[in-house]
């Protein structure tokens, strides 16, 4: 289960219309469909809109990871209204790969510390699920 901060990160990354991210600036929760005359003619098309999604919901994750020993990127990416299964219906490796850590034993991992490409050989390392 995910913790309250991760599933209301979550709720705000599936709520916001990403499909003209690069082209505006906008407010949290964002949907074109509430824009009316002020609507950006340029759109990304729905796998690029994806890419841009998973892009925020991994930026989110890696700081969620660090910091909570029970977090699960599979259950997040769901919770993001994204895909987190392979085709063959298996938690996707590439979900878990989008993080920055790296494997000490035992299904632990320790991630690097948000905003750098560091270990904190301090952190808690959250298990492999």
């Amino acid at each position: 289960m995910l913790s309250r901060i991760a599933a209301q990160f979550a709720a705000e990354i599936k709520q916001h219309d990403w499909s003209d991210a690069p082209y505006r600036a906008d407010k949290a929760g964002h949907n074109r469909e509430m824009d009316g005359r002020q609507a950006t003619s340029t759109q990304l098309d729905p796998k690029q809109t994806e890419m841009v999604t998973m892009n925020a919901a991994w930026v989110v994750a890696q700081v969620l990871a660090y910091n909570d020993p029970n977090f699960s990127e599979h259950e997040f990416f769901e919770a993001c209204g994204l895909n987190a299964r392979a085709k063959d219906g298996r938690l996707s490796s590439g979900v878990t790969y989008g993080l920055r850590f790296e494997s000490i034993g035992n299904g632990k991992r320790r991630f690097q510390i948000p905003g750098t490409y560091q270990f904190d050989p301090e952190s808690e390392a959250a298990e492999m699920g």
